[in-house]
């Protein structure tokens, strides 16, 4: 089977349709490239292609871009670039098809990166969109759970440690200030939870929404943290669908380390 071919039989398992128009695509690579070993990650950082590499694989499934844009863009400017090209070079060095796995999985419904989360924390969805149910607990005590849980070495968080939190809505990797602000303002959640947000943006509009009584707490767990169990969990319920392809998942390292975690 080939790279294509690989590539094509999973996406006609996923239960969305294909985005001509996302960003699904091959990201380095020759299609052509015969396949037997699949490695699924959130992020294709260089630590992560090297393991990739050691476990002789030759399809890497990314949730995230390989060349640092999402639209995989701007390439040209990058040339010359020390990173980029070492990275390009370790890629084609190896013969690996690096494949770009972000839009599709988002469409699923529920969205297959925000089943992964609850799956791995031991959640439930809630009546309304985008807001897991969990058991009443104090923030500061949830928020350890999930700091360990996700295996986040930078995890953050802002409200009072004792409010007592018993729904949580979700807003995983980097969805952006507007679409942050609108689940805020909504209140159908004691908490929000985030991967990455601008501290002047959502930083600051959870701040006063605390203050204003709206809010109980703002978490934001790092991107890697909040979307690898996503991945994770596809890469489980990839595997059996697709059984002539060896599938192994690979987790990204969270990119930052908090003092209390640093070695």
């Amino acid at each position: 089977m080939t790279a294509g071919e690989a590539i094509a039989k999973i996406q006609s398992q996923i239960p969305s349709r294909f985005r001509p128009e996302g960003v699904d695509y091959i990201l380095d690579g020759d299609p052509n490239t015969p396949v037997a070993k699949v490695a699924v990650t959130m992020m294709a950082t260089l630590d992560v292609l090297k393991r990739a590499a050691a476990a002789g694989t030759q399809l890497l499934i990314t949730h995230e871009p390989l060349y640092f844009n999402h639209f995989n863009e701007g390439l040209d400017e990058l040339a010359g670039d020390p990173v980029y090209e070492a990275k390009r070079a370790f890629v084609r060095e190896h013969g690996m098809v690096v494949w770009h796995q972000h839009d599709q999985l988002h469409d699923v419904r529920p969205d297959a990166i925000d089943a992964g989360i609850l799956w791995k924390l031991g959640w439930q969805f809630g009546s309304e969109d985008l807001v897991a149910a969990v058991p009443t607990t104090p923030l500061g005590d949830l928020v350890a759970q999930i700091a360990e849980r996700l295996n986040a070495t930078s995890l953050r968080y802002v409200g009072d440690p004792n409010a007592a939190i018993s729904s949580v809505g979700l807003n995983l990797g980097f969805r952006g200030y507007p679409e942050n602000r609108k689940l805020i303002a909504r209140q159908v959640a004691d908490a929000v939870l985030v991967g990455e947000a601008w501290e002047w943006e959502t930083g600051e509009y959870a701040v006063d929404a605390i203050e204003l009584g709206l809010l109980k707490g703002l978490i934001v767990t790092g991107h890697i943290p909040s979307e690898q169990p996503g991945m994770e969990h596809f890469a489980n319920w990839i595997a059996p669908l697709v059984p002539e392809l060896e599938f192994t998942f690979i987790a990204a390292k969270d990119h930052y380390t908090s003092l209390e975690h640093a070695e």
